[in-house]
């Protein structure tokens, strides 16, 4: 198919053509879509499998305006960076959040390469991911929009794992090998991850969204609002509250039936 490049940026923020492959397009790019289009896992909650062809893809991220999980927004950046010559190599991560070693490979990113330099781009891991890329092959922490970031090889599991400085000290949050992958990984990875019950997509809702100073996440009925590092925690107490939340905070369009349907799923979690 055809991937619109102009219809992507507006979607994402960005007025201009872009052209040139760089790190700061690259940088970018993430950013402002991860400030636009949410990390959301509605379709999954609601019992349906994502669908990862590219034009229901763009149809439902750019057209409709909705957000998806990283199979959904990470394939939707990918076919960006093909259409402006970017290197990017597709891959899989096992998530780690917190623990020692990771599950099956359930998430998507992207090593992409520039001037001999190595990156892992990701748009679409919903929990306190990096604002922009993170250069590989450098075993310094690295600053990123007042958050730090580090890549640190596992020798027990082979892995460099992404982790991320929180004041207990250093929070692993997926782990990933340098070797491509192919649509067939990702549409099965996308079919067990909607649909296992091992899952948390299929019983949960998970938000994110980035914004100008910060972030907010939800799971289930517990928004938090993070700004400048500081965060305020807060309970959705009713549908209307979630309702403004989708469109306020998550900058979702306005869909009544689909958030009925999602809040009758977690209304008592």
């Amino acid at each position: 198919m055809h991937f619109d490049l102009t219809a992507y940026l507006q979607r994402i923020g960005i007025a201009e053509n872009i052209s040139e492959v760089s790190l700061a397009t690259l940088a970018r790019l993430q950013l402002a879509q991860a400030r636009h289009i949410p990390f959301e896992n509605m379709d999954p909650l609601t019992g349906k499998v994502p669908d990862l062809d590219p034009e229901a893809l763009c149809r439902k991220l750019v057209e409709d305006r909705r957000g998806g999980y990283c199979f959904e927004v990470n394939a939707l950046f990918g076919m960006a960076l093909s259409a402006l010559g970017f290197e990017a190599m597709p891959i899989m991560a096992r998530v780690r959040n917190g623990a020692p070693r990771g599950g099956p490979r359930s998430h998507r990113a992207f090593i992409v390469t520039i001037l001999d330099r190595k990156y892992l781009a990701d748009c679409g891991f919903g929990g306190g991911a990096p604002f922009t890329p993170v250069q590989l092959d450098m075993a310094e922490p690295q600053a990123i929009r007042g958050e730090t970031y580090r890549i640190r090889r596992d020798a027990e599991t082979q892995e460099e794992v992404l982790e991320r400085q929180v004041p207990e000290g250093w929070y692993g949050l997926y782990g990933f090998e340098r070797s491509p992958a192919f649509e067939p990984d990702f549409e099965a990875a996308n079919f067990v991850t909607a649909r296992w019950e091992k899952a948390p997509f299929p019983d949960n809702l998970m938000m994110a969204r980035v914004t100008d100073d910060g972030r907010n996440t939800l799971f289930n009925r517990a928004l938090k609002i993070t700004r400048h590092g500081a965060s305020d925690a807060r309970r959705i107490e009713t549908s209307q509250d979630f309702e403004e939340a989708m469109t306020g905070f998550f900058g979702l369009p306005h869909l009544p039936e689909l958030f009925a349907a999602v809040w009758d799923r977690i209304r008592d979690k």
